[in-house]
């Protein structure tokens, strides 16, 4: 065998032997996928399950709208809107960060913020990027397919009568959680529970299939308040004109239906829109009706009579001396603007007496006293239920000294809400009997408490009608067609020091019809500017507009219809006849 052929045959044998050690070797990797596979389709197969769907099932919640609050006659005062808000998953959204001026510009923020905010948060699962937008905007951002981006259906709450209700309704804050108002007050029967599904996402995070639901959503219940919506508006219409024409501070009115005890209307000046979250100021958002006290002047006087009544030292014909004019208590003169004489108890309260009503209280015994304005309802809390409410102010009798007794008779050292003044004149027009304050419609007749006898109630509300007569202080609360009972009331405002010269409180609390009263309503004026600022003249002229439309609004029949002459009559007849 020559040479050349052993080379040949070496160089056969060598290549042989590196070919079958690369088919080993790749038999080797084929033989170790094979394994690799069976191991993880059948030995692994429920942990790679399980993986598989830690990575791609999430649990997402549902939302849950909040109840609806209507009033009494089923016209909307807060509804819940759908609206969508775009979140993020900072990790999986990270391979995208090139699109977030694209995705700034969409959500209609600056794109540096917006960086700023995804980078801090590059720790986390979830970042809201912005909240209650419409499902058209959301749309716009979910079109653009990024990454780790997704959407979440919410509610928000919308306001229909916005700054007419606003005080009593309320608002919530962006979690739709009760802040204010009924709102809050209500929060445990408006609020909804969240619901729970499982759904199945992509790999950009994008729900693609719902598997299965966890939990369903309760929705809230829906709220009917006592409030007339109708009430409401003519209320608020005529406040803020007289609030603006007199460029006072601020103004209440509060409206009651006397039989019930249900809250018809209530509205503050200033007011606010709850659908302006830029207007949330306490000082523009607290309803002052419940909230804000003041001493109520001579609106306080027909209670003092009527204890006096009650102590069984006067009848509704006493007659009181008020001459000179004036009456010394301690080192204080009491003084009557002239010297009325011999009056009775109506004139006490149709001339708005100071000195009578004095000369009553005095007579009385403290806790005597004390204990009528208590079962008034002064001192303490109503039944409203309403977030803040103050219980005003009065004092012990037993800290009282001569002077309190004789100040507190005409309306100073006590204070009062505007929502408490007119649950006592309610009282008076409901015979004695308190019914509980109500900002819920009582489809149910409630019992009530009585405070005074139905003589005593009876005789106070017939002496308040001569007060709006002619003679009388409030003769501009008077309303034609129907018997008005009421009394004015102007208080000095303490200051710093005692009370100012220049400031003033003007009320009017009145019932309407006298003869058998439905409405209990209180009009209060802080701080008239101008010459104008008794509450015959700022607050009497409220009144009377309110309880004339009101009165017409729910058809209550005139109990003041002028008398027709029989001439008229029979004239009326002839002309009748002569046309048929």
């Amino acid at each position: 065998m020559t040479r050349g052929a052993e080379t040949k045959r070496k160089t056969a044998r060598r290549t042989n032997g590196r070919v079958m050690l690369v088919m080993a070797f790749f038999s080797l990797i084929a033989s170790s996928l094979v394994a690799r596979a069976i191991h993880l389709q059948v030995l692994d197969k429920e942990f790679l399950n399980q993986q598989a769907d830690t990575r791609h099932l999430r649990t997402e919640s549902i939302s849950a709208h909040r109840g609806t609050i209507v009033d009494r006659n089923g016209e909307p005062l807060a509804i819940s809107t759908p609206v969508d808000s775009i979140w993020v998953n900072p990790k999986e959204f990270a391979t995208a960060v090139d699109k977030v001026p694209q995705l700034a510009k969409a959500l209609q923020l600056k794109p540096e913020i917006l960086m700023r905010r995804i980078t801090r948060s590059m720790g986390k699962e979830f970042l809201y990027l912005k909240r209650h937008l419409t499902p058209s905007v959301a749309q716009r951002v979910m079109a653009m397919k990024l990454p780790g981006i997704n959407v979440q259906r919410e509610y928000r709450r919308y306001y229909p009568a916005s700054e007419v209700t606003g005080h009593l309704v309320g608002f919530t804050n962006i979690d739709d959680e009760g802040q204010e108002g009924l709102e809050l007050a209500m929060n445990y029967w408006l609020e909804g529970e969240p619901g729970a599904k499982r759904v199945l996402k992509d790999r950009l995070g994008r729900s693609i299939e719902n598997v299965e639901s966890i939990r369903p959503p309760r929705h809230g219940k829906d709220l009917r308040t006592s409030i007339d919506l109708r009430l409401q508006y003519l209320a608020y219409r005529t406040l803020k004109s007289a609030v603006k024409t007199h460029n006072a501070r601020s103004g209440s009115v509060v409206i009651l239906d006397v039989k019930t005890g249900e809250v018809l209307a209530m509205v503050n000046q200033p007011t606010y829109n709850p659908n302006d979250r830029s207007q949330f100021v306490a000082e523009r958002y607290r309803n002052r009706a419940i909230t804000d006290i003041f001493e109520p002047g001579s609106s306080i006087k027909p209670l003092i009579v009527a204890a006096a009544l009650e102590s069984g030292q006067y009848r509704p014909s006493s007659v009181v001396d008020t001459a000179p004019g004036y009456v010394t208590v301690g080192a204080k003169k009491i003084e009557d603007r002239r010297n009325l004489g011999r009056i009775s108890l109506t004139t006490i309260l149709a001339r708005s007496s100071n000195v009578g009503v004095t000369k009553l209280a005095m007579t009385l015994q403290p806790d005597q006293l004390w204990r009528t304005m208590t079962y008034f309802g002064f001192g303490e809390m109503t039944s409203s239920g309403f977030p803040g409410e103050s219980a005003g102010m009065l004092t012990h009798f037993s800290n009282w000294r001569p002077i309190s007794q004789a100040t507190i008779a005409y309306g100073y050292g006590v204070s009062v809400t505007p929502l408490q003044l007119a649950q006592a004149y309610s009282t008076i027009g409901n015979g004695g009997i308190m019914q509980p304050v109500s900002l819920l419609a009582t489809d149910e007749n409630i019992s009530g408490d009585r405070i005074v006898s139905g003589d005593t109630a009876d005789a106070v509300r017939r002496m308040l009608e001569e007060v709006v007569r002619p003679g009388g202080t409030g003769t501009k609360a008077s309303v034609d067609g129907y018997r008005i009972a009421g009394k004015t009331g102007t208080a000095w405002k303490f200051a710093k020091g005692g009370y100012s010269e220049d400031k003033y409180i003007s009320i009017f609390a009145g019932l309407a019809p006298a003869s058998n009263p439905r409405l209990a309503t209180v009009v209060v004026i802080d701080e008239p500017g101008g010459e104008l600022y008794y509450g015959s003249d700022v607050a009497a002229p409220v009144f009377a507009d309110v309880m004339a439309e009101s009165l017409r609004l729910l058809a209550v029949p005139p109990d003041a219809m002028p008398a027709r002459e029989s001439g008229s009559v029979m004239q009326a007849m002839a002309d009748r006849n002569a046309g048929q």
